[in-house]
């Protein structure tokens, strides 16, 4: 794995990385050793699309030398609880997808359901996770022309990225079904229902 280490502040590191896959098994590598014992005083972990933020560095320099030196393993998907998210598949660009897929768009929802995503980073809204899982040629391109609004709800795809719209919001993702999950919630703990990590299930509801 490629790595190159900025320092960032006087106690913590920006690791950058040379794909979003090597992010994220980067990531799920510093929680386990995070768990382990084995980062003793690191505060924060923060993942992004191709950077892992690590704050409460005792010596920066030094773990910045040390994890160039880790031997990383890729994330496993699927072997852990999963938190589930119920689907209808009415979206007004199913099908599109479907076409960029060629199959049929009652074909989308068997295959969505059937992978198991992995939430790589939030950001862009409080709640809003981006979901991997997805193989390479089941990318697809973000809308030629975005939504002023977006409903709450909305399950969307963009090139990688699965994710779902936890409030109403511009958007220029690929909308394929709506959820009624509460994405965000000020009043629970944790408020977001989706963190960095969580594997996450997409089951169908009945139109």
């Amino acid at each position: 794995m490629r790595l190159r280490v900025l320092r960032a502040g006087a106690d913590a590191v920006l690791v950058e990385t040379a794909t979003g896959e090597d992010t994220e098994a980067l990531h799920a590598e510093l929680l386990r050793r995070r768990e382990a014992g084995e980062l003793a005083g690191v505060t924060e972990i923060v993942p992004a699309a191709r950077t892992v933020l690590v704050c409460g560095l005792a010596d920066p320099r030094a773990f910045g030398a040390e994890v160039a030196g880790w031997d990383v393993p890729p994330v496993p998907r699927g072997r852990g609880a999963a938190v589930e998210i119920a689907v209808r598949f009415d979206g007004p660009d199913l099908a599109e997808v479907a076409g960029l897929w060629g199959v049929p768009p009652r074909e989308v929802a068997a295959i969505v359901t059937a992978t198991p995503f992995r939430v790589a980073f939030c950001g862009f809204a409080p709640g809003f996770g981006y979901l991997t899982g997805l193989p390479d040629h089941l990318h697809v391109p973000r809308r030629a022309e975005p939504r002023t609004a977006v409903p709450a709800g909305s399950v969307a795809l963009a090139g990688p990225y699965a994710g779902v719209y936890p409030r109403s919001s511009p958007g220029g993702w690929q909308v394929i079904g709506t959820t009624g999950a509460a994405l965000w919630d000020a009043a629970r703990e944790p408020a977001a229902l989706l963190s960095p990590g969580t594997e996450v299930r997409f089951t169908e509801v009945a139109r």
